[in-house]
């Protein structure tokens, strides 16, 4: 389902523009380890990706107002690169944990072709792509716990995962979206949400009426900005990747590729 622009209602009214971006290629995705909250920066691919963004958002006339992203060093990291390359160096960034990547239980950390032998091609794929089964969780004493992660002391245990489905990532990403970033494109603010390839999936899901099985089926390329406009009610009117269509074209394609295969 790979697509780069269209129109869903019509014109849009005065609200703010609201753009996602997916954090350039981090170390363990370069190792094709599966990664979720564990800590990992850049590689040397991830950083030019993030400058491109920039590169691209600024020959687009976009401006910002507000930002927001993840606790994860890869997504911030993205997002100084980009605003940096834009001249946006004094923009309010606002980090929150509900941005966050997937948590991928006892999988974090494991090579993902290993896993694949291990358990099976078929078990594993129903572990990173269905829409409602988690991977195994992982043990509370791991260091892979984010119990067990000082940044997230101030959020309450149980609302800490040590899993997650796609759907447990929209249960926290919708919520967040409706509550504080949905009033302020309503107060005609423009929003970059530097973030993760299932926590935007998870929003895209929400914004574009999707279903399961169609957001089964949705891959994000790394370091593509992707522009929505919206009516006076908040309602998506456009949707569009915004750069060359021949690249967009082919890194949304080795998502997809990677998706089906172990390297994903």
């Amino acid at each position: 389902m790979a697509f780069c622009a269209y129109d869903l209602i019509g014109d849009a009214s005065m609200t703010g523009v609201l753009v996602l971006l997916r954090h350039g290629q981090s170390t363990w995705n370069e190792l094709n380890l599966f990664t979720g909250w564990h800590d990992v920066g850049l590689t040397k691919r991830g950083e030019l990706e993030a400058r491109r963004a920039g590169e691209t958002m600024l020959a687009e006339g976009l401006h910002f107002d507000l930002v927001f992203t993840s606790l994860l060093a890869r997504a911030i990291e993205t997002n100084r690169i980009a605003l940096e390359t834009m001249g946006l160096n004094d923009i309010e960034v606002r980090r929150d944990w509900r941005l966050n990547e997937r948590h991928y239980g006892a999988l974090q950390g494991l090579d993902k072709k290993a896993t694949a032998e291990k358990y099976g091609q078929e078990q594993t794929n129903l572990w990173r792509r269905s829409y409602d089964i988690a991977p195994p969780p992982v043990d509370e004493t791991s260091p892979e716990h984010p119990r067990n992660d000082p940044r997230y002391r101030h959020i309450a245990p149980r609302d800490l995962p040590d899993t997650e489905c796609l759907l447990d990532v929209v249960t926290r990403v919708v919520p967040f979206y409706t509550q504080t970033i949905s009033p302020e494109l309503a107060r005609e603010k423009n929003v970059l949400i530097t973030a993760h390839g299932n926590s935007l999936r998870a929003l895209v899901m929400y914004l574009e009426n999707l279903s399961p099985a169609q957001i089964a089926e949705f891959n994000i390329p790394t370091g593509v900005p992707r522009r929505y406009e919206f009516t006076r009610q908040l309602k998506v009117s456009s949707v569009t990747y915004l750069g060359d269509p021949e690249a967009i074209a082919r890194a949304t394609q080795e998502v997809a590729e990677q998706s089906r295969s172990e390297k994903h």
